[in-house]
């Protein structure tokens, strides 16, 4: 009996579903009975597909509108249910226009679609258009929340509007294959083995993607900062996921990636309102730096350029060779490269002609020479070094002047023998 019921059952389903389909196709029919001609067609077709898009394209305008006596919060779901009927709405009346509502049931029948399946897809368009005119409802209630906290930057409220907008489409696609009984676990396998190939493939990209969500939520610096990256120095004028774009004060464009933002040393000019300027100057070593410190002062109070609160200063830094080192420091707000170059060219200014009405004094580089007395004055290579040395070299050539007259004595008496010895031999031969 229950094998029974249960088919009994399944044929009434399967003639209700039946005769629903029928009953549809017949009322969308009866659409393009009403518009025969081509053009015609064409035209409502056009009209349908323009409403369509006016109404998307202008939901953000409708959901920021306020009524009176509506909540904000019952006025955006409304806008929302009448933007996903009418997208409904107008898919069935271009099927219905052009007569193809029996060839889109013979495509879902031809795949086995019955009435479950009409649902289901109805059900998944639903969700999906819901997802997307959700956003704006979450657009407006991230304003209205942030609003009330000053504290809260329009970076950091567009970042929590994407990550909403993220979440909403995730969460209308996972339940619309949840609808489908499509099995989300071998998509999660599937999607982790994806996750391991890209990460090994890809460490750079995503390590500057890390680095962006890490950078749009310690909000180190925004956009329009003066900041100097390392070697890189400027504007900044976009933040993405990947990097971020600084113009330099050349007027060229540095593209850096985020990565290298959150390893390297960060400074931010514009982050407290105001920025110190120092400048150096040198005064002779023949001035009071006191009295110095005063002129350089007072030159510098009397400008327009830097702050009166912090007060400028000027310090004793320290000695160099040919001066004391005073730092003339004053203050400037709403910092920029502007602000600062011409705040430093008016305290140099001021300072000099302080320096040169009361004739101090600011020395060029100078250095002393000093020598030593020496005894033979000085001494070049192969030179003898001291009068020792002389002295020996001189009576090494006294002593060979002695040798040379013993040597011509013994060389005289030699002779005087040889001679006196052949007179001898010439007087026996005589003998003889």
């Amino acid at each position: 009996m229950e094998v029974v019921s249960a088919v009994s059952a399944t044929l009434q389903t399967g003639q209700l579903q039946a005769a629903l389909l029928q009953s549809s196709e017949v009322g969308l029919d009866v659409l393009g009975d009403l518009v025969p001609s081509f053009a015609g067609r064409v035209a409502v077709t056009a009209g349908v597909v323009f409403v369509v898009t006016l109404l998307l394209a202008k939901g953000d305008e409708l959901h920021e509108r306020d009524p009176r006596g509506v909540p904000a919060a019952l006025w955006s779901l409304s806008v929302t249910l009448a933007t996903m009927s009418l997208t409904v709405g107008a898919a069935v009346v271009i099927v219905g226009l052009w007569n193809q509502t029996q060839q889109v049931a013979s495509v879902f029948e031809g795949y086995r679609f019955g009435y479950d399946s009409f649902v289901k897809l109805g059900l998944s368009m639903l969700l999906l258009v819901g997802a997307y005119t959700m956003t704006s409802l979450v657009r407006r209630l991230v304003d209205e929340v942030t609003a009330a906290r000053p504290t809260v930057s329009q970076h950091q409220r567009e970042i929590a509007y994407r990550l909403a907008q993220v979440f909403l489409y995730v969460v209308g696609i996972a339940i619309v294959l949840a609808i489908w009984e499509v099995d989300l676990g071998g998509i999660l396998v599937g999607a982790g083995f994806l996750g391991i190939v890209v990460g090994m493939a890809a460490r750079q990209t995503l390590g500057a993607l890390l680095a962006g969500f890490v950078l749009m939520f310690s909000r180190p610096f925004e956009i329009g900062d003066w900041i100097q990256v390392g070697d890189h120095e400027g504007i900044v004028t976009d933040i993405t996921i990947v990097n971020t774009r600084i113009q330099t004060f050349d007027g060229e464009y540095v593209m850096v990636p985020n990565d290298v933002v959150s390893s390297e040393s960060l400074v931010n000019r514009s982050r407290k309102g105001r920025l110190r300027i120092e400048v150096e100057v040198g005064v002779d070593y023949d001035v009071d730096p006191k009295h110095a410190s005063d002129l350089a002062l007072e030159a510098v109070e009397s400008l327009d350029e830097p702050l009166s609160v912090p007060t400028p200063q000027v310090v004793l830094k320290r000695f160099a060779d040919s001066a004391v080192v005073l730092g003339v420091r004053v203050w400037i707000d709403r910092p920029s490269a502007r602000r600062k170059w011409r705040t430093q060219t008016a305290v140099i200014s001021a300072v000099k002609e302080a320096f040169e009405s009361e004739g101090v004094k600011i020395p060029f580089p100078q250095r002393e020479l000093m020598s030593r007395a020496e005894e033979d004055g000085f001494v070049l290579a192969g030179e003898v070094r001291d009068g020792t040395e002389r002295r020996r070299r001189a009576g090494a050539t006294t002593d060979g002047g002695n040798e040379s007259e013993e040597r011509s004595e013994t060389e005289a008496e030699s002779e005087a023998e040889a001679e006196s010895g052949t007179d001898d031999g010439a007087t026996d031969g005589d003998e003889e």
